[in-house]
Formats: structure tokens, C-alpha cells, sequence
């Protein structure tokens, strides 16, 4: 029989360099100083010659913003490694790729520039994403993909509930870090009330969650797995809390089709509250999240919200017409949201600001029948006072316990100054 050089070196590595398996929630592998530029859990892994995954048989979670700083997808640049034995992808919603729209996944298929299996996770949780596991044949599962801080983005919750298969399965878990890329600095709107679990919020944690991956990962394995995976992260070195993405030096790869920019992420925290009203949240358009508008809707919005003198942004008026989505191929009318100071700009009270005004200046508002508003906010609170004439800022009182006793929670987890 031959062997390849690359079968020879990967034989040779499982042989002399296994490690014992992982003990639950060990310290994470701290952010060596490196000066400014900042390098990702993936560039420290690569770095150390993924001596951290020597003699496992490795499957990673990931998709198209698992990327190098010179935009190589990590999937790529490890599968041509001999030091590292990748046998299996595993990819979200959106898919590995990153071909499918929102609430759609790429299915299971053989990955066709590296011939590797390609693993569907999208809406498979517990034993079903156990057995997936398991059948693959990896004894590592590997996550890296970038987060953009919103607690309804599934990306985290795909994270814990693989984390929570992966345990199941008796697998060992890593995290690679990547930023929060509208910062760490605080937590911010209501925490979600259990009866309100869904695939946009498993667990209690804040809307804006101010959190990196690796740091919710040990926030999951302690305060809400059933019992703690063997869990290790691998942490980034040069990211400060108070960082935006831009800050980073990295690339920008869109995490989902309607998250093309940073500044989307920025605001989307708050104005993705949108999904839970008739008005479009600015789908089909090139500033998703950051247009909102309906039919029958005018300058009267930008003004009234405007005048609540709200930090850090301003509203113009704006007229658009969605290639998809909601009011597809009309026109409609509402706002642009411009943040001008990002530091004082809180996404979530505005986001609330924007809900009043627009159900007060416009006839026509309603929340979705299905009151997916709810999941959304994590409870009936934001719907019921909104509709009861509440203002933005009683809105946003409402929820202040609840947050202080979650932002106590969190600094037990953080892991960057």
C-alpha cells in the first residue's frame, strides 16, 4: 500500500502527539501579547501547528466568515495542512457555503473543492444533532464563525446546541474566538423569559449580549447546559471590549445575506424587531435593517422620532422598493437610520423609539399574527406596553432589573479587558 505524504505526516501526528481528553470548562488559551494587530482564535490555533487538536479526528462548525485575514477559508487552509486531521464540516443555518436565504440550510453533501462531508446542523438540536455527531466520526467538534452580538442571530444558539450534542455524544468542544463586532462593552434590552424559548433565544441573556463566542460558550457550559461539555476555547489576541469590527483589521465577510456591512450589525440589535411588525425591515434592499418603511408611511416618522433626541443617530426620510421580502416591488416610504456616534448610540432603545413612533404616526401598524415580537423581545413586555401607549423610555425602564441580574451573570464569564 502507499501512503501520500500528507496521509504519512497526519498517521505520524496522531501517533506521537494525542492528548488527553479535556477536563470540563478548563481555562481558556489565553491572548498571548502580540501587539496591536489583532489574530483569531484560528490564526493563534494555526499558529501553535493545531498542536490543541493533535491525534483527533477534528469536525468543524462553521461558514463563509470562518476566513483568514487574506479572506482563505479556514475549511481550506486545514484541510491542506498534514498537521491537522479534518474529516467533516458541519454547517448552519444559511449552510457552509452560505448559499441559502434566511431560514434555509444547504442540506448534506460532499463539499466539492475539498471532497469533505458537509454535515446539515440547521434547526437539529439534542440526540438528532447527537447521532450527527457520532455518525461523522470526529472526536472533536470545532466552531468558528462570527457573531454580530444580536441574541436572535442563530449562529449562537446553532453554538449551544451543538455544544449540548456534542456532550451527548461524548465529543470534546472548542471554540475559536472572533470579535463582537459592535464591541463588549455592555449588555443591553430585556433578558429573555424561559416560556419564550425558540431558535431566536434558547436561554435568559439579553438582547444585545455584549459578548464574544468563547465567552457565551463558557457562559452556556455553566449557567445553562445540562451538564458542561468538555469545553475549551481558544481566545484573540489585540481585541479590547470597547473595539469595533473595524478596529479589527479584518475582513468583513457577510455572516448571512442580509448582514452585508459592519454597520448593519451595529443597528441590527435593535431595528430586527422589525420582523415582528407589518413593516418591512428592509430585506431586498442594500441596507437591510438599516432602511424600514411600509406602504402608506412618510416623513412624519423621521420627524417624530427624530425629536426624541435620541444618542447618537439621526432619521432621515427615504423612499425604497424592495427586490424581496415584505412589499416586494413597491415603493414605500419610512427612515434611513444614520449613526453618527457609535459609542453613544444604544441599537436597542432605538429600536423601541422607532416601534412607538411608527405605531403612533401610522394607522396601518400591526405586529404579525403569530406575535413573533415576542420571541423576538423574549416576552409579552415590549407588545403589551407598546399598545398600551407606553413611551420608549418606559419601555426600556421595564426591563432594568432584569438586565442588571444578567449583566452580574455575564462578568463572571468575560474573558478580554
Amino acid at each position: 500500500m502507499r501512503l501520500s505524504r500528507r496521509a504519512l505526516l497526519t498517521a505520524t501526528a496522531a501517533a506521537g502527539l494525542a492528548t488527553a481528553p479535556a477536563a470540563p470548562t478548563p481555562a481558556p488559551v489565553p491572548a498571548a501579547a502580540t501587539g496591536d494587530r489583532l489574530r483569531t482564535g484560528f490564526d493563534r490555533l494555526r499558529s501553535a501547528g493545531y498542536s490543541l487538536l493533535h491525534g483527533h479526528k477534528v469536525g468543524i462548525v462553521t461558514n463563509p466568515t470562518g476566513v483568514t485575514t487574506d479572506v482563505r477559508h479556514i475549511v481550506d487552509v486545514m484541510h491542506a495542512d498534514a498537521h491537522v486531521n479534518l474529516v467533516a464540516v458541519f454547517g448552519p443555518e444559511h449552510g457552509f457555503r452560505g448559499t441559502a436565504q434566511a431560514g434555509g440550510s444547504e442540506g448534506r453533501y460532499d463539499d466539492p473543492a475539498t471532497g469533505l462531508p458537509v454535515y446539515d446542523t440547521y434547526l437539529k438540536s439534542g440526540q438528532p444533532l447527537a447521532d450527527i455527531f457520532t455518525a461523522s466520526g470526529v472526536d472533536t467538534v470545532v466552531f468558528d464563525i462570527q457573531d454580530v452580538g444580536a441574541r436572535f442571530y442563530t449562529y449562537i444558539w446553532t453554538l449551544y446546541d451543538c455544544m449540548e450534542a456534542a456532550r451527548l455524544a461524548g465529543k470534546r468542544f472548542v471554540v475559536l474566538d472572533r470579535p463582537n463586532p459592535v464591541t463588549g462593552r455592555a449588555a443591553l434590552g430585556p433578558v429573555l423569559h424561559k416560556e419564550f424559548a425558540s431558535f431566536v433565544g434558547r436561554q435568559p441573556i439579553a438582547q444585545a449580549h455584549g459578548m464574544t463566542v468563547a465567552e457565551l460558550a463558557r457562559l452556556f457550559n455553566k449557567e445553562f447546559l445540562t451538564k458542561p461539555v468538555a469545553l475549551e476555547t481558544v481566545l484573540m489576541s489585540g481585541w479590547k471590549r470597547s473595539d469595533f469590527y473595524d478596529a479589527s483589521g479584518l475582513p468583513w465577510v457577510p455572516p448571512s445575506p442580509n448582514m452585508p456591512t459592519a454597520d448593519t450589525a451595529l443597528v441590527y440589535s435593535g431595528t430586527c424587531l422589525f420582523e415582528g411588525t407589518n413593516l418591512s425591515e428592509g430585506r431586498g434592499t442594500t441596507r437591510p435593517f438599516e432602511l424600514l418603511g411600509a406602504e402608506g408611511l412618510d416623513g412624519r416618522w423621521a420627524g417624530a422620532v427624530g425629536g426624541l433626541g435620541l444618542p447618537g443617530v439621526h432619521f432621515r426620510e427615504a423612499y425604497f422598493a424592495p427586490t424581496f421580502s415584505k412589499f416586494e416591488g413597491t415603493t414605500i416610504g419610512g427612515v434611513q437610520i444614520h449613526v453618527d456616534d457609535r459609542a453613544a448610540f444604544d441599537p436597542v432603545r432605538t429600536g423601541i423609539a422607532l416601534l412607538v413612533t411608527a405605531k403612533k404616526v401610522w394607522s396601518g401598524f400591526a405586529w404579525r399574527s403569530d406575535h413573533w415580537i415576542d420571541k423576538l423581545t423574549g416576552s409579552t413586555g415590549v407588545r403589551t406596553m407598546i399598545d398600551a401607549g407606553a413611551t420608549a423610555d418606559e419601555v426600556v425602564a421595564s426591563w432594568r432589573d432584569e438586565l442588571a441580574a444578567f449583566r452580574r451573570t455575564r462578568k463572571e464569564h468575560l474573558l478580554y479587558g
